[in-house]
């Protein structure tokens, strides 16, 4: 097994990023990083502050060998019981939030952008915010389009990530370009990735190519979102709180906040005829229980943890509700929670 403490102290991180290297904490308990509140240690965990940070570390993994795992808020994600092996790095620390003047952002790469009208705002946020936390800062400056995402956890590049979708909006509906972290001719670079159609589908966005069956694992020809732009309208303040206070309100009584959860656990999927929720519901799986992990007794669709579920009882309990309804209705469930760490 790779030490990456040692590795770590025998680097250039130290001396060259004494700040970064103060921050860096080593068997780190990833129940403290998911909303799942499941989760063994991680070899390594960062939170780099900026995106010349990010390259320190990156660089260093890759002439290392250490594998490294990236993570926004952790609201979709199930951590191994343990752990992750390698160099965590958390996006928490990108979390400016700015205003863009449209003319500051019509081309990239020399190509003309989607022309913007006059109502249009460019709002810009690292990766690393707080959907709540961006939502706020719109509601604050009268800036519309969000609403429906608030209170929705986890983090904008999460989100961007996963394409979140909300009360029948997704992040693709508002995206308008993002700033990614790249691998290319032996070297990290940023590049800008402008909103193209073809790319985005229900749950799926162009950031979606990292390869095996953990996605929070990294390789080089990932992109690491640093920053989403989102395509926002002006609005009046009261009326876009008012409507913020309703969709919290909505998942407050859906039960979304009562106990530690991932959220929604499976996509749903169009051709099955009704939600996975409602799947799952009629197959009577709702309130199944393996150990402390459980169907939510109040929504099908929502796996929660009812007091100290181990990962390997989400999981077992996962897979347990996937072959019952596979048995039931021939429906394959496709989950959308990430399953992330050493599972051997």
């Amino acid at each position: 097994m790779v030490n990456v403490r040692k590795l770590l102290e025998n680097s250039n991180i130290t001396a060259a990023w004494p700040g970064l290297a103060a921050r860096l904490r080593f068997d780190e308990p990833m129940r403290l990083h998911t909303t799942f509140k499941i989760g063994g240690p991680a070899d390594c965990f960062a939170e780099p502050e900026n995106s010349s940070e990010l390259v320190a570390l990156l660089d260093f993994a890759r002439e290392a060998g250490v594998p490294v795992s990236v993570i926004g808020g952790g609201s979709n994600l199930l951590v191994a019981d343990r752990g992750i092996r390698g160099l965590v790095v958390s996006l928490a620390r990108l979390c400016g939030v700015e205003r863009v003047e449209s003319g500051d952002s019509v081309s990239v790469s020399g190509k003309p952008l989607p022309s913007l009208n006059e109502q249009s705002v460019i709002v810009r946020s690292g990766a690393g915010a707080s959907m709540e936390a961006l939502v706020a800062w719109c509601a604050d400056r009268g800036i519309a389009g969000l609403e429906r995402f608030a209170g929705l956890p986890g983090s904008v590049g999460g989100a961007a990530y996963m394409n979140a979708r909300c009360y029948e909006r997704s992040v693709s509906d508002v995206f308008f370009l993002a700033e990614v972290l790249c691998f290319r001719d032996g070297r990290y670079r940023i590049e800008e990735k402008a909103y193209i159609q073809a790319d985005w589908d229900y749950k799926k966005s162009p950031f979606q190519k990292r390869n095996g069956v953990d996605q929070a694992r990294i390789d080089e020809t990932a992109d690491i979102l640093l920053s989403v732009s989102f395509r926002l309208s002006l609005g009046d303040v009261e009326s876009i709180r008012s409507q913020m206070a309703a969709y919290v309100k909505d998942r407050e009584c859906k039960g979304h906040f009562r106990f530690p959860s991932a959220g929604s656990m499976f996509k749903n999927n169009h051709a099955f005829g009704k939600p996975s929720g409602k799947i799952i519901d009629d197959s009577g799986l709702r309130g199944f229980r393996v150990g402390d992990a459980q169907v939510a007794p109040w929504h099908g669709n929502i796996v929660i943890n009812a007091g100290n579920a181990t990962a390997a009882e989400v999981k077992a309990l996962v897979d347990e509700v996937r072959a019952r309804v596979r048995a039931l209705t021939g429906f394959e469930l496709e989950p959308e929670v990430i399953m992330a760490g050493d599972w051997e």
